[in-house]
């Protein structure tokens, strides 16, 4: 005997209207979440407090907790660090890898196209991101990249 749990609120959700069963046999429903979004939740999580949200309330929480943890922001923040260096270039564009089969930063081969591809990203939007028949032409055109967009250009004084 199904309990109707219709109009009834649960943390952020609004019961609409039944939505069928589950697995282990319990009722399923339809619910509106104060977010807008809707979702299907199982009745016994629902009575029981275990499901409040669609889940933003757990993001918003996570996004809370983190915001105002030292030691979490720390740790981002020394991430982070690690991740680009000072002009915004990923390390991973500028170091060798210990996956790295090619022999050259930047290019790899992509065995279900067979073409060799060459990439170089720059403060987060891809400046090179080419396909290639030869190796050859992969590494030449991530080295123009290279030098075009990770080179400290010379300023002449005149």
């Amino acid at each position: 005997m199904r309990i109707d749990l219709t109009g009834r609120r649960f943390g952020r959700l609004r019961v609409l209207k039944p939505a069928g069963h589950a697995k282990n046999g319990n009722a399923l429903w339809l619910c509106q979440c104060d977010c807008g979004n809707s979702t299907v939740a199982d009745s016994y999580r629902l009575r029981h407090g275990m499901t409040r949200s669609c889940g933003c309330l757990r993001q918003e929480s996570s996004r809370t907790s983190s915001q105002h943890n030292a030691a979490f922001l720390q740790q981002q923040h020394n991430h982070g660090k690690y991740l680009f260096n000072e002009e915004g270039v990923p390390l991973c564009s500028i170091k060798m890898g210990k996956r790295n089969t090619s022999g050259h930063i930047g290019v790899h081969f992509n065995r279900q196209s067979n073409q060799w591809f060459a990439r170089l990203m720059v403060n987060g939007h891809y400046v090179l991101l080419k396909a290639f028949s030869t190796y050859e032409d992969a590494v030449a055109a991530r080295e123009a990249a290279e030098e075009q967009y990770l080179r400290p250009r010379q300023v002449e004084v005149g």
